[in-house]
């Protein structure tokens, strides 16, 4: 006579199949498929420890800002998804300086150099300085100037960018001063007129701050890690050359070079990766350039940069050792 199952065991579920086969019931009936028992059980879930690969999470940055009102926590992500998609629309042609028969990249490097010092001399809010930069070259882009007028481009790129972002904007008179009383009043007022109508009033563009600023937290920086990326992506605003890469890669690649220089190793993380978007391999490119410019900041003309990184106000972090060892990865085979 076949054991009866014990009533507290299941004998099928919801489609009928047996779940639990008694160990007993199946010593009398040979058609029935052998029971797994415990012992065998183990040894099958038995996984050697250096086979299990542990995944690296994705750290929720927003998380510790749900209860602030100004981190729009609700609408962050749109916000940077709509920055991405509109970022294309703010660049411009790398080649753009061949339309132009009396300015050439040289003058454009020095023009920034001497804007980005301005700007320090100033005290003016860091969306400004960058956005200044994007100014002068979609306005140079569509428009051709000579080079007596450069200077000018670039102190009336300044005051729209300060009317944009700033609370307290510099009076013209004080531009007129900074820039040794080369141009009246009335240039002043004449390009800012021609510079808006070039570029259709269109100023909100996403420039590499917005990025900086969300990559940043991605990358759960302190504040040697981002002075060290500011100081990268001033550099890299001075070179023409890195007008080829799109705002979003620029900020992800300055703040990987400045994790790579303070490690000594290469560090991108998952959430970083997830949040810009790129991966380690995107950014070497550019960041082996952000290294070259790095090593020779404090050579040649062009020192803005390097002098302001060098004060007790941005904690001496010119002084940080380039991250030299990406170079050499390059030249391996």
């Amino acid at each position: 006579e076949t054991k009866k199952l014990k009533p507290s065991v299941p004998s099928s579920n919801e489609f009928g199949d047996c779940i639990f086969i008694d160990v007993e019931e199946n010593k009398t009936s040979l058609d029935q498929p052998v029971p797994m028992f415990l012992e065998e059980t183990e040894v099958v879930s038995e996984v050697e420890m250096e086979d299990i690969i542990i995944e690296e999470p994705i750290v929720d940055i927003d998380g510790c800002d749900t209860k602030n009102p100004l981190a729009v926590v609700e609408y962050v992500e749109d916000l940077h998804a709509y920055y991405k998609n509109m970022e294309k629309f703010s660049c411009v042609s790398p080649n753009y300086m061949d339309q132009q028969s009396d300015v050439n990249e040289k003058m454009r490097a020095i023009l920034i150099d001497w804007l980005i010092e301005v700007h320090d001399k100033f005290d003016l809010m860091g969306e400004t300085l960058f956005l200044t930069v994007n100014l002068i070259d979609r306005f140079l882009s569509q428009q051709t100037v000579m080079r007596k007028k450069l200077q000018l481009v670039g102190l009336v790129a300044m005051l729209l960018a300060c009317k944009y972002e700033e609370v307290s904007v510099p009076i013209v008179g004080d531009l007129i001063l900074i820039s040794d009383k080369a141009y009246s009043r009335k240039e002043v007022l004449e390009m800012e007129r021609l510079m808006l109508n070039t570029l259709q009033f269109n100023m909100s563009f996403p420039t590499p701050y917005v990025f900086m600023k969300r990559f940043l937290k991605a990358a759960q920086s302190d504040k040697k890690l981002e002075l060290l990326s500011f100081f990268l992506i001033e550099l890299a605003l001075v070179e023409y050359e890195m007008l080829k890469f799109q705002p979003s890669l620029l900020a992800a690649a300055a703040i990987y070079t400045a994790q790579c220089s303070l490690n000594g190793y290469k560090q991108w993380s998952k959430t970083c990766e997830w949040h810009s978007s790129y991966t380690e391999d995107q950014l070497l490119e550019c960041s082996r350039l952000m290294v070259g410019f790095h090593e020779k900041a404090a050579t040649g003309k062009l020192t803005g940069v390097h002098r302001k990184y060098c004060t007790s106000k941005f904690g001496y972090t010119a002084k940080c050792e380039a991250a030299k060892f990406l170079l050499q990865t390059q030249q391996q085979p």
